[in-house]
Parts: C-alpha cells; structure tokens; sequence
C-alpha cells in the first residue's frame, strides 16, 4: 500500500517512516511538512493512504481533507495528532477522515490503523470512539434526506457500520465489489455524508446499527 507522511515536524516524519519501512506491504511515497505540499503531493502521487497531521502551516489538515474530499482524491486519510480536542476531532471527521489516531499511541496501533483505513475501514483510538459516542447523543446537523434509501442501501449501510469492507460486503449479499461502491457512494450521497465513519455514526444513531457491531466502540 502507498502512503504519504504529512507533519510539519521532521522528527515525527523520520520517526513514522523508520517503523513502516520495517513493514514489506507498505511503501513509502513521499513526506509534506504543510498542507498545501500534501495535497500537490496527493495529486502527483496518488497514495492510498494518507497519515496526516493537523495542526500544520500554510493549510491546517481539517483544509487538506476537505480539499481533498472536494477533488475527489482517492487517498484515505488517517488523521494522526496530538489533539484529542471536540474542535480538532468532530470537524476532521466530518470532513471526512476515515481514521483519527492520536500520536501517543503505540506502533502496532498505527500500523493496525493504517491498514484498516487502506481497507476503507473506519479506525479509531480509544478516546477518540468515546468522543464521538458522546457526540451521538447530540442533535443532527445534517440536511434532511430528500430521497430515502432503498431496503438494499439500509442493507449496505448495517454492513458498513459493521465495519465490513466493499468486498467483504460483497461476498455477503452475493454481489459485484463494483454494486456495493455504488451502494455506499448513493448512501453517502442521500445522507449528506462524506466517509464510511459518518454513515457507521448515522447507523447507530438511528438505531440502524448498534455499537457493539461496530469497529466504533471503545477498547
């Protein structure tokens, strides 16, 4: 899998690279120190996934997501920061991070994480999940749906806050990898959403899904 390195902070870059260069399925395609070399990186490159700090100069990573959602870019993005703050963690979701990692964590939970989101799996930490879990108990912001889903896109949509991946939900409703990407994009599309992660936290919301099914909960 291709990933990019996004921190301002040389150390960290070094640090992050040295641990996956030890791993044979990841390759390394680039570092940014900013916001604005990662998303001319991310358009030249092409990673599958991105780590991507937040707090940066010249784009802050909450831009760079948004940026990238808005370009259509292909690479998952994999939030790792220092900051576990509402005002850093529900907008890089909402944006559309696939994963918010906090950078004390070990090295094996970064690389389960990236893997994860290569999978587009939504991942995690801890604190993080039991953020967001406070965060359901609140009002909806998003539009109202002006066009329902279908009992195959609710089916989908359980599958997905599940945690399954597009292949694993294909082999299960005995269906095209291909049918279920267009299930999840008309999702994504009717429920105003722009990740995996949102439409898990719309499920459980909703009742659609409970927690304990999810890759969600707090560990």
């Amino acid at each position: 899998m291709r990933v990019l390195i996004v921190d301002d902070h040389v150390v960290v870059r070094r640090g992050v690279r040295a641990l996956l260069e030890t791993e044979p399925d990841i390759e390394i395609v680039g570092e940014a120190e900013n916001g604005e070399a990662a998303l001319r990186l991310m358009r030249t490159l092409r990673p599958e996934v991105v780590l991507l700090d937040l707090v940066m100069p010249r784009m802050d990573g909450i831009e760079v997501i948004r940026q990238a959602v808005r370009e259509a870019l292909s690479a998952r993005i994999l939030v790792l920061t220092s900051f576990a703050a509402d005002d850093k963690v529900f907008p890089a979701i909402k944006a559309g991070a696939l994963g918010y990692l906090l950078k004390d964590s070990a090295p094996e939970e970064l690389l389960r994480a990236i893997r994860q989101v290569h999978r587009g799996e939504s991942s995690l930490s801890p604190t993080i999940a039991r953020k967001l879990m406070q965060e359901l108990a609140r009002p909806s912001d998003l539009p109202p749906t002006e066009e329902p889903l279908t009992e195959r896109e609710l089916e989908v949509l359980r599958l997905v806050a599940q945690g399954l991946s597009n292949q694993q939900i294909a082999d299960k409703l005995i269906v095209s990898e291909a049918t279920v990407r267009t299930h999840v994009s008309n999702i994504l599309s009717k429920l105003h959403l722009a990740s995996r992660t949102q439409a898990a936290l719309y499920a459980i919301k909703e009742g659609l899904a409970s927690l304990e099914d999810t890759d969600l909960s707090p560990t």
